[in-house]
């Protein structure tokens, strides 16, 4: 395990897991950060630390959305990177169920952007969990 310290908190990363595009060729597999719903949900009180963003379809977040997140649709990241690479704080990404936020830090980190960080499971294990939602974003990222 892993922890990172900015300013006065702390994000415990619970592991790096591979992953790789479609079309797998040895040496294009990239390790993602990826944190715990347990982990995140300790994090909230202290949200002036990491950035919360929602990656998943409006369809999706309609039904509700982490506390303090921001939205960005995940086909619209590449347009984005700017936001990305100069935020000074961590950026914890989730999807329903993780797999896609996995995608989007791994597409980060090819880009050179390491501050990304996926939430396992996603918002299906938040709720599962017991975790509240919130009815709107904090904001959409445009």
């Amino acid at each position: 395990m892993t922890w990172f310290d900015w300013k006065s908190g702390y994000i415990r990363i619970v592991s790096t897991r591979q992953y790789s595009i479609r079309s797998w060729r040895p040496g294009d597999m990239s390790r993602i950060k990826e944190i715990s719903v347990a982990d995140l949900a300790r994090m909230l009180t202290n949200a002036d630390h990491f950035e919360l963003v929602d990656i998943r379809t409006p369809a999706e977040t309609a039904r509700g959305v982490l506390p303090n997140a921001k939205l960005l649709s995940m086909h619209l990241v590449p347009l984005k990177l700017r936001f990305f690479s100069e935020s000074p704080r961590q950026i914890v990404v989730y999807c329903r169920t993780g797999s896609r936020s996995a995608q989007v830090c791994r597409f980060l980190n090819e880009q050179g952007i390491n501050n990304v960080i996926s939430l396992r499971g996603g918002a299906v294990r938040w709720a599962s969990e017991g975790h509240t939602m919130d009815r709107e974003p904090q904001e959409v990222i445009a």
